[in-house]
This record gives structure tokens, C-alpha cells and sequence, in this order.
């Protein structure tokens, strides 16, 4: 049997250099990399030898995890840009990889046709399932137990036990092309998936039946992203746009979404809530991200570096950094924690009649219409944190 790891173990990673595989760890070179007076701090990080396909944040933001091409996912430390771990296990490029939020699991899906679960901790292989084309992506659920994965031959998602590999469901016929995103929503009652169909589906795992299917978008829909209350989704797509649908009330059914655009000159490849949902980050192949304040659709920070196609974006869990991986082979870190403070954004929330205002309880700044007059002193997240269901904090704050 494998060995059981919890997120305590985990988070000791940085004490071990384990390997399966023959290869090596690459020694990492990692440097700030930045002009002196820049407003906005990147760290890069060096280290893979062809595309970063995928990176994301764990254990508790100490460590990033990145897929590449290269055939390797390796785990890094957040502070010093180090390798604490390389993981062999494919034989051709690695085209995602996500860990579980406990961090002892992780998946990760290759051009080879598999599916690999490892232990993250020991860098053992715990099971390995095959689709019969190349797959294309892959998740793994809140609670850890389920993994779900999707082939470009056929256009199958399978719903495997993370524990063994056990599928539990299998869904087909369910897109028209590739399917180029899985995520499970925070509740982990749904599936949702967007394609080169151009459509974006969510699948209840329940009653295993599709509840809602979206249409909007004119072109290929690379990614997706839900924030934590589940009340928006954003799609991102080769159109340049990304559109934000608000599914918690239906809004969408007779409003449609809300499209950002116009700061993208190329396809845009990935996107991602911040933890709050104030912000949204998207990648493009344009070589650069934009940060997006969510409440009032405007651009907040663009930020440039990647030499080529950005592949895969996120936040960290307390907002202070975005993380972005490249074709370029690196990965790297921007440091936005200030970010309100700088003036192109203040200039950008004044423009459109917005006010910065310190919020009373977190301190934290948020932006209100300058003509509003209401005496408001809080942001809408304190304002909503003492009240169990999100429409009646809505309507007793705004009442």
C-alpha cells in the first residue's frame, strides 16, 4: 500500500529532493528581474528546458507546482525559487498537472496518453490510467477524492477515484471538439468544462445530467474559472475576450455576460478568480496578463515580461501575487500587493467616475461611483462576512 501523506507532510517538502525517473534535478536559477523603479516586482524562475504548460500555487502558498513539455511537473519553493522536487514519470510532454487542496495528491496528464497519480511527498506513482488519445486536461476535485480527465480523440471525460484509480463515470458525447479545461466546482457537485466548440458546459454529478450549457463566445474557449461563492464564471477565449456570466442568479439567461476586451492583441489562454473574487488574472499569447478589477470591468494592471505565449495564470490565496507560466520555459512571480496604491490604477478607477475608499474593518481600499452619496465605510466583503446567505447580505446592505 502507498504511503499515506497529510498537508503537514507536505508542507516539509522542501527537506527532500526525492526523484522516480532516471533524470536528474535540474538545478533552478532564480532571480528578480525587474527594472529598478518598476511598480510591479516579477521573480522568474529557471529551470525547465521547453513550455511550462501549468502552474498553481500550494501549501499554503510556500510551494508552485509547474507541467511542462519537457516532460517533468516540478514542485518549487515559493521564497527562494529552489527545486524541492522533479517527478518523471511521462514519456512525452506533460500537459497539466493539479494538486489536491490537501496537498499529499496530485494529477497530472500527458501527450502519452495517461494519467498519473503521484504522492506527493515520496514522487511514487500511486496509479496510472490510459485514455485513448492525447490528454488534454485534468483536475482534481476540493475534497481530494475524485480526478477527472479528458482525451482529444474522442472527446471523453472519465471520472476516476483518486484513491485507486476506480472509474466511477464515464461521459461521453457530451462536446463536438477537444476539451481544453475541467474544473470542479468549489461545492464539488458540478463539472464544468469549456471546448474548442465553443461552448462551456456544466455537468451535475449527481443526477449526471448537463444543467447548463453557455454560448458566446466566437471562437476556441481555452479555460475557466468560478469564484469560491459560485455566483461568477469567466470564460476565456482565442476571440481575445474573456466574459464573465453570473450564474447564481441566471442573469446570463437574459442578460448574457460581460465581456472584457480590448487589452488582449492575442488569444487569451487561461484566467483565474482571485480568492475573494474582486480580480481576475488572464494570460495571453500576446505575451502579457491583465489584471481585471471584476466589479466594475475595467483593466487594472497589465503586466509585461514573458518572451512568449503565456500559458497558465492564478492567484495566490491571499492575493498578493500572481503567478504565470510561459512557453518561454519560465515561470514567473509578480508581487501585487500594493497595486491599489499605484497611480495608473487610481488614474484608471477615477476615469470612469470611481472613488478609492479604506475600507473601516479590513483596511483593505475598495471603489465606489463618485456620485454616490451613501455614507458606506465598509467593502462589500466585510459588509457581507456576518450574513450566512449571500442575497440577503445583498439586499440588507444595499437597503
Amino acid at each position: 500500500m502507498p504511503k499515506k501523506t497529510t498537508g503537514k507532510d507536505a508542507l516539509e517538502l522542501g527537506k527532500r529532493t526525492q526523484t522516480q525517473g532516471s533524470k536528474e534535478l535540474t538545478k533552478s536559477s532564480t532571480a528578480w528581474e525587474h527594472e529598478a523603479l518598476a511598480q510591479v516586482q516579477q521573480k522568474v524562475i529557471r529551470g525547465h528546458t521547453d513550455s511550462v504548460n501549468t502552474c498553481q500555487f500550494c501549501c499554503d502558498d510556500h510551494k508552485v507546482l509547474t507541467a511542462s513539455s519537457d516532460t517533468s511537473i516540478k514542485l518549487w519553493d515559493f521564497a527562494s525559487g529552489d527545486t524541492v522536487q522533479s517527478y518523471q514519470g511521462h514519456s512525452q510532454a506533460v500537459s497539466c498537472a493539479k494538486i489536491s487542496p490537501q496537498n499529499n495528491r496530485f494529477v497530472s496528464a500527458g501527450w502519452d496518453k495517461k494519467v498519473n497519480v503521484w504522492d506527493t511527498e515520496t514522487g511514487r506513482i500511486l496509479w496510472s490510467a490510459d485514455h485513448d488519445g492525447v490528454v488534454t486536461y485534468c483536475n482534481i476535485s476540493n475534497d481530494g477524492k475524485m480526478v477527472a480527465s479528458a482525451s482529444d480523440l474522442d472527446f471523453v471525460i472519465s471520472i476516476r477515484d483518486t484513491e485507486d484509480g476506480t472509474l466511477i463515470h464515464q461521459i461521453k458525447d457530451y462536446h463536438t471538439s477537444s476539451i481544453t479545461s475541467l474544473q470542479f466546482s468549489p461545492t464539488d457537485e458540478r463539472l464544468v468544462t469549456t471546448s474548442m466548440d465553443q461552448t462551456s458546459r456544466f455537468y451535475d454529478l449527481k443526477s449526471h445530467s448537463n444543467t447548463i450549457t453557455l454560448r458566446g463566445h466566437i471562437n476556441i474557449i481555452s479555460d475557466c474559472s468560478i469564484t469560491s461563492d459560485e455566483r461568477r464564471f469567466a470564460t476565456a477565449s482565442w476571440d481575445k475576450t474573456i466574459q464573465l456570466w453570473d450564474i447564481a442568479t441566471g442573469a446570463y439567461r437574459s442578460q448574457g455576460p460581460s465581456t472584457l476586451s480590448k487589452y488582449h492583441e492575442g488569444s487569451v489562454s487561461s484566467c483565474c478568480f482571485s480568492q475573494d473574487g474582486s480580480m481576475l488574472v488572464s494570460g495571453s499569447y500576446d505575451m502579457c496578463m491583465v489584471v481585471w478589477d471584476v466589479e466594475n470591468c475595467i483593466q487594472k494592471l497589465k503586466l509585461q515580461g514573458h518572451e512568449d505565449w503565456v500559458e497558465d495564470v492564478c492567484f495566490s490565496q491571499d492575493q498578493a501575487w500572481v503567478l504565470s507560466c510561459s512557453k518561454d520555459h519560465t515561470v514567473r512571480l509578480w508581487n501585487i500587493e500594493d497595486s491599489d496604491n499605484i497611480p495608473v490604477v487610481l488614474e484608471n478607477k477615477k476615469s470612469i467616475g470611481l472613488k478609492i475608499i479604506t475600507c473601516s474593518e479590513c483596511g483593505k481600499p475598495f471603489s465606489m461611483a463618485q456620485l454616490d452619496e451613501t455614507k458606506v465605510h465598509k467593502c462589500v466583503f466585510c459588509r457581507m462576512s456576518k450574513q450566512r446567505n449571500y442575497f440577503i447580505a445583498d439586499e440588507e446592505t444595499e437597503g
